[in-house]
């Protein structure tokens, strides 16, 4: 009667673990895909802390010139607001940038992605606080 018991307790105890478990992995899991929600901004937030570069045009080292446009997405307001009184100082940097370019650098799109990345991480060089989380860009013409 004794190893009965015994028996029926443990199996007792083996259910209630897995069911606790159980219920700790869907909790979880839950709690993940909720942060996952939450930390993906809103396409309003995007725009809320984005800053337009209006068009440049500038001669490239090949001797063809660029027409190009950004929209540049940072963290937060508070860094936007910077990034726009730092504005100057991007399109310098942009124009200097640009002109150690040539033509053959736009063509596909991986120059242009390596443009974006190269410009992110100098960008952020500038700001004092927050950062840059994406610049896109949004118009170009290369003639």
């Amino acid at each position: 009667m004794n190893n009965k018991l015994l028996t029926t307790l443990f199996a007792l105890l083996l259910a209630v673990v897995l069911v606790g478990a159980g219920a700790l992995l869907v909790l979880l899991k839950f709690d993940r895909e909720g942060e996952a929600e939450s930390k993906a901004a809103s396409i309003d937030e995007v725009l809320e802390a984005s800053v337009d570069i209006p068009e440049i045009t500038t001669n490239l080292l090949s001797g063809d010139f660029i027409r190009i446009a950004f929209k540049i997405q940072t963290d937060s307001t508070e860094t936007k607001e910077e990034l726009e009184k730092r504005s100057f100082q991007v399109n310098n940097l942009i124009i200097k940038k640009l002109a150690n370019m040539e033509a053959a650098d736009f063509q596909g799109s991986q120059g242009k992605i390596d443009l974006e990345d190269s410009l992110k991480s100098e960008i952020n060089d500038l700001l004092t606080k927050g950062e840059i989380v994406q610049v896109y860009i949004t118009s170009s013409v290369l003639q």
